[in-house]
């Protein structure tokens, strides 16, 4: 490897060991000081490079990427608050467990503490959000620091798809110059010859990193089959689901988790974020309507469920949790981190395994079937729960939102915001065997950096990508916007406008007004319409679903991206919620 100076030998030796370990993008921010990993990246043959004007956007951008693929971008900043902007998408990196290297370029380590220019505290500037921290060495064409940065560098790799996958972050020191400008003996002519392992590296990784997959010995697996072999009542949990395809995933295949229901006899209680909601037939049961049901009035006089087997992170329905914490049954919760993921303590049983591993070999060993009568309860409760669901007339926001699960082309790629769209996405989003990957910022639940999140997901695929999101959602984000013509991605997105933080209206802060409006619901009064000319898409508004259906299905059929505006009442759309449940729990009681 020749280079015209130690920094740009330094930037294509990480490129170069990154590539080598699987990395095929990144996110670059326009920033001086990181120009020489800037250039390496832009100019690797292997390397597709996404750029960014907005650093939140550019870290938000590489996490969609890493939640829909299962392996890392690195996203690359200049020093100062360029970093800092990093910062909410590292968060939700290690909360959600999705791969992500996080590279801030630095000033000299004598500049530290000075008053310089651009110069702030960068070393473990996100804390314990990141699996593994390291202060790069400064450059230098010697061959046992090349041969440490080369390990550096695969170890990146490693750590950010890991057990359990998280961000990892990289803060490199350079001095000038930083440009690819010729300095004379800077680097050796002779280094290659000298030491071609530090020059060249390996073919391949220059470290190698082997994990095994976490399992249960004959004993154990055979005490967990027992427990579920002995139940007459159970229930398989599958909560949202780390990145996609990534190693140690907390949920198990589709087909893992359908042979163990098929044992067991058990119904799946899945998620929309698990990877389960969508992508099965008629077989298992998997139910999707329980935010509705199990609830008091319906549940009282059902008997507990004696097993529980719970995958994934915390399901997203507060009734499904209330639910499992009032439950008198033993739970197993199956994590392949040993991670204790379940905030309402009432899990019994941690079992470190990998899921899917589990799943095949507990199936396997399950001598007998649940009861008839209590999966035919599940199967009674669904059907009463759609069946009301399709009586009704009403546009409301659920309505739009189960109205856009049903349209999703197979295959596809839903991206969904939090706040109200995930939480109607879970009641009115029915079980469909078409394979949709649906995906959301879970891990700390946050409206920042939406959109750049879902156009990340959708670079990494040529599936269709659609994205429901709310106003303020919207509004946060529309810097991302910009990625849709810089990035080349399209998408199919749903706004949907009630002017303002409909959620608040679940609260009995609602009740109090002021400051319940002005503090709270906080109504903003925006137009988006101008968004379209900004960022050179389509944007329509919509008031009806028959007129929201018709808009989903053209762009679905047409390039480019298409903004469809769904205007609706936040209070009038709660209200619905609540009557409709009653319907429910009026037909199951």
């Amino acid at each position: 490897m020749t280079a015209p100076n130690r920094n740009v030998l330094w930037a294509e030796t990480v490129v170069d060991e990154l590539v080598a370990g699987g990395v095929d993008a990144a996110c670059l921010a326009p920033g001086s000081r990181s120009t020489p990993l800037t250039v390496a990246f832009a100019e690797h043959d292997d390397v597709t490079v996404f750029s960014h004007l907005d650093e939140r956007s550019a870290a938000f951008f590489a996490l969609g990427r890493g939640k829909r693929t299962g392996r890392p971008t690195p996203v690359v900043c200049t020093s100062g608050t360029a970093a800092a902007n990093f910062h909410p998408a590292v968060i939700e990196a290690n909360q959600a467990r999705v791969p992500l290297l996080v590279f801030t370029a630095d000033r000299p380590p004598e500049l530290r503490d000075s008053g310089a220019n651009q110069t702030v505290d960068q070393e473990k500037l996100y804390g314990d959000a990141v699996r593994w921290y390291a202060d790069v060495a400064e450059p230098e064409a010697e061959p046992r620091k090349l041969r440490s940065l080369r390990t550096t560098a695969a170890r990146a790799v490693a750590e950010s798809t890991g057990t359990p996958a998280g961000p990892v972050h990289l803060n490199f020191p350079f001095r000038k110059p930083l440009e690819p400008t010729e300095v004379p003996g800077d680097v050796p002519t002779d280094l290659a010859e000298r030491d071609p392992l530090a020059a060249e590296g390996r073919d391949g990784p220059f470290v190698t990193v082997t994990r095994g997959e976490p399992e249960l010995d004959e004993r154990d697996l055979a005490s967990v089959a027992n427990a579920l072999s002995a139940a007459d009542r159970g229930l398989l949990v599958a909560g949202p689901a780390d990145a996609a395809s990534a190693d140690g995933a907390a949920t198990p295949t589709r087909d893992a988790l359908a042979a163990l229901a098929d044992a067991t006899g058990f119904p799946v209680l899945a998620d929309p974020l698990s990877g389960h909601r969508f992508g099965h037939g008629d077989e298992p049961l998997v139910a999707g309507g329980y935010d509705a049901y199990l609830a008091p009035g319906v549940t009282d006089e059902w008997p507990d469920p004696e097993v529980v087997v719970r995958f994934g992170a915390s399901p997203t329905s507060k009734p499904l949790r209330r639910y499992l914490e009032r439950a008198d049954a033993r739970q197993f919760l199956v994590d392949p981190a040993g991670e204790w993921r379940e905030a309402t303590f009432t899990a019994s049983d941690l079992v470190v395994a990998d899921p899917t591993r589990f799943a095949r070999e507990v199936a396997a060993a399950v001598d007998s079937r649940g009861s008839d009568d209590w999966r035919e309860r599940f199967e009674r409760a669904e059907s009463s729960h759609w069946a009301v669901v399709a009586e009704s007339e009403a546009y409301f926001e659920g309505a739009v939102v189960g109205a856009v699960a049903d349209l999703l082309p197979d295959p596809a790629t839903l991206f969904v915001s939090n706040s109200m769209p995930v939480r109607d996405l879970d009641r009115f989003a029915r079980p469909r065997s078409a394979d949709v990957t649906a995906l959301s910022n879970r891990g700390a639940s946050g409206i920042d950096g939406i959109t750049s999140t879902a156009l990340g997901a959708g670079s990494a695929t040529d599936d269709p990508l659609v994205v429901v999101t709310g106003d303020l959602a919207y509004y946060h984000d529309m810097n991302g916007l910009l990625a849709l013509g810089r990035c080349g991605v399209d998408a199919t997105v749903i706004e949907v406008n009630n002017d303002g933080g409909g959620i608040f209206h679940m609260l009995p802060i609602e009740e109090f007004d002021p400051p319940f409006t002005d503090q709270f619901r906080t109504p903003h009064g925006l137009d988006f319409e101008p968004t379209g000319e900004l960022y050179d898409l389509d944007f329509s508004r919509v008031e009806s679903l028959s007129a929201l259906r018709e808009r989903v299905r053209t762009s679905l059929s047409t390039s480019g991206t298409q903004v469809v505006e769904a205007v609706t009442d936040a209070e009038s759309s709660h209200r619905t919620r609540e009557r409709l449940r009653e319907r429910t729990v009026e037909r199951l009681s």
